[in-house]
């Protein structure tokens, strides 16, 4: 009798430890987000134009990517900053992707289009890439340098053009190679 005591204990724990495991690829929740210092994670998704973009065509540039959504007000509040950075250093080679979770793309474009943002904005429609990046709540920012490695990530935070300007000079300063000198966990 108690051999099978055991025997069903191991099987129900054996069972919830599947589920454990089988539970994220269901429901989209996110991975741990890429470690400063790591490549960041590739991906491909479409803008508003209904182009595929990926990770690797900006290779080269410094990368703000941002993870945002219509509804989400510091979301909205943080835009203009992007678009003042974008507007004075995408001739250096910053770029920014807006990465938009889960909306519809009229949405979004309208939204676009009212705020009059120059930037890139890609779809992300199953969440896919938000759960490679580890987002967990808006809005997110990771800061990619030119050899495309993470360099920063900012959670919740409100990002304002002195904020990105900091973060983006020394990037765009450094060369792929200076890249190498830098310590990584």
């Amino acid at each position: 009798m108690r051999n099978i005591k055991i025997i069903t204990g191991l099987s129900i724990l054996g069972l919830f430890m599947l589920f454990i495991d089988w539970m994220p690829s269901v429901w989209g929740m996110a991975s741990r987000p890429p470690l400063i210092g790591s490549p960041a994670p590739e991906f491909q998704l479409t803008n508003l134009s209904g182009v595929t973009q990926s990770l690797e065509h900006y290779r080269g540039k410094v990368v703000l990517l941002n993870f945002w959504a219509t509804w989400c007000q510091p979301c909205t509040k943080e835009m203009p900053a992007m678009q003042a950075a974008h507007t004075s250093l995408q001739d250096q080679g910053f770029a920014v992707l807006a990465i938009n979770e889960l909306e519809d793309i009229k949405k979004v474009r309208e939204h676009i289009l009212e705020h009059r943002h120059t930037f890139d904005v890609l779809l992300d429609p199953d969440n896919q890439v938000a759960n490679m990046y580890g987002v967990v709540g808006l809005p997110v920012s990771v800061f990619i340098d030119k050899s495309g490695h993470v360099r920063k990530i900012i959670k919740g935070g409100l990002l304002t053009e002195e904020s990105i300007l900091e973060t983006v000079q020394p990037l765009l300063n450094e060369s792929v190679e200076a890249f190498k000198k830098v310590p990584r966990l």
